[in-house]
């Protein structure tokens, strides 16, 4: 185990991880063994509100019941995402740090590839209730393919095709069902000072996940069944050219989005009247919200694929996964935490604040109030899914190709274009980066 968490700190395998190491707390727990003594178990939880103090007032009282029916004491630190990664590689090289913490589920097979942390094998799956109670598709990112997961599903969110429905109604037309029906909205809905879409094309994460997202319509891959990058393939080449044109050939798209480096600034054209559509995951409602929009103003659809799309796919099973550090004191008691913020009633509660999808088999959306867009939600999470490779060079695949759209987007922006030899041109460039980094 040593040897492995020694080769991941040279190699830096998980792409932003080779980041300058942040300080990291010290050793796991404190308190008694875990036969029933005063117990006290770490743990990071990512920031999911809209502040770290937030996330405290909305878990604590949630860690307190906890502590209530099991006797285990929690200490909570909120962990925001611009250090989290930085965070745990700290904790994996060194041996130190929380007990259990929360990971970005893309995250799972690097993770795993380090060996530091705890499998949910048939002992630790029973001990949180069984690894069946989880939706399919989100489980299948605990870890790489084939290989005992590391992490469970905590938090679920998924991508949809959010728009205005005053003025589609004002239009006279029917939210899109197909690609090209969304492509034929989006240029009636494109005038004046209005756009018919809101991008986030300079953020790097939106353009990745829609860059896999139509690709996998496609039928396309970015990695083999042995893990080998497949960056520059026909079927990449063309769901990036798609997602590319709606702003340069179909001009549907406003020039100026290759300046959005977040889906907050997207989000707010849609609640301005600047568009008619954005495309985002499930937890835009609350930003939505705070710019002024009220529930029934906007509806969801599933991301509309081709015609002739090779799979239907509308989303990747997005959202924040548990973990276990292997070398906990106390494994008993961090399991317990696991199964209890996986529990039903936790997960119904969590829903609300933070806007998310439960993770959990049968369970119904609390999020929203909104029945119609639950329902696209739930059935593009469960149904519509496809995870994002399941590799140890993930965040390097993020990072590089998500940076090359963003690049793409920007050459638009400026007037020139992008021809199917560019784009596989920065693939070939990514995929040759990713390699010398792995």
């Amino acid at each position: 185990m040593e040897a492995k968490r020694k080769a991941f700190a040279a190699a830096g395998a998980v792409g932003v991880l080779s980041l300058v190491l942040a300080g990291c707390s010290g050793a796991g727990s404190t308190g008694g063994s875990g036969d029933g003594g005063d117990v006290t178990i770490k743990y990071w939880a990512s920031n999911q509100g809209t502040s770290l103090d937030n996330d405290k007032e909305v878990l604590t009282p949630v860690l307190k019941k906890f502590t209530e029916e099991t006797g285990i004491k929690v200490d909570l630190e909120v962990v925001g995402w611009n250090e989290l990664q930085t965070r745990i590689q700290t904790a994996i090289t060194s041996g130190q740090g929380p007990d259990v913490v929360n990971i970005g589920n893309t995250w799972g097979a690097a993770f795993q590839s380090t060996g530091a942390f705890a499998e949910f094998d048939s002992k630790n799956a029973e001990a949180i209730g069984g690894l069946d109670r989880f939706v399919k598709t989100a489980l299948d990112a605990g870890g790489a393919p084939g290989e005992t997961p590391t992490s469970v599903p905590l938090y679920g969110l998924a991508y949809g095709l959010y728009y205005n429905k005053a003025m589609f109604a004002d239009a006279g037309l029917q939210p899109p069902t197909t690609w090209e029906e969304l492509v034929d909205d989006a240029k009636k809905l494109t005038h004046d000072d209005q756009w018919g879409l809101t991008l986030a094309a300079g953020s790097y994460t939106e353009n990745i996940h829609f860059a896999f997202l139509t690709s996998a319509q496609n039928g396309g891959e970015f990695y083999d069944d042995s893990g080998k990058p497949t960056f520059n393939t026909p079927e990449n080449v063309a769901g990036i050219k798609r997602y590319l044109d709606l702003m340069q050939t179909e001009k549907a798209a406003n020039p100026a989005n290759a300046q959005y480096d977040n889906a907050s600034s997207a989000a707010a054209d849609l609640a301005s009247g600047k568009a008619a559509m954005f495309l985002s995951q499930n937890n835009a409602d609350s930003t939505l919200k705070a710019d002024g929009m009220k529930e029934g103003d906007w509806g969801v659809v599933p991301l509309p694929a081709p015609s002739d799309a090779a799979e239907q796919i509308s989303t990747f099973p997005a959202g924040i996964n548990i973990s276990v550090f292997d070398y906990t004191q106390h494994l008993s008691e961090s399991l317990e935490l696991v199964k209890y913020l996986t529990s039903e009633d936790v997960q119904s509660e969590l829903a609300v604040p933070y806007s998310v999808l439960p993770v959990l088999n049968g369970a119904e959306a609390k999020f929203t109030t909104d029945a119609d867009e639950a329902k696209v939600f739930m059935n593009a999470y469960q149904n519509r899914s496809k995870p994002l490779p399941q590799v140890a060079s993930e965040g390097d695949f993020e990072s590089t190709v998500g940076k090359g759209i963003s690049g793409l987007f920007a050459q638009i922006a400026t007037g020139k274009t992008v021809s199917d030899s560019d784009i596989s041109d920065m693939l070939e460039t990514t995929q040759q980066q990713v390699e010398a980094a792995g």
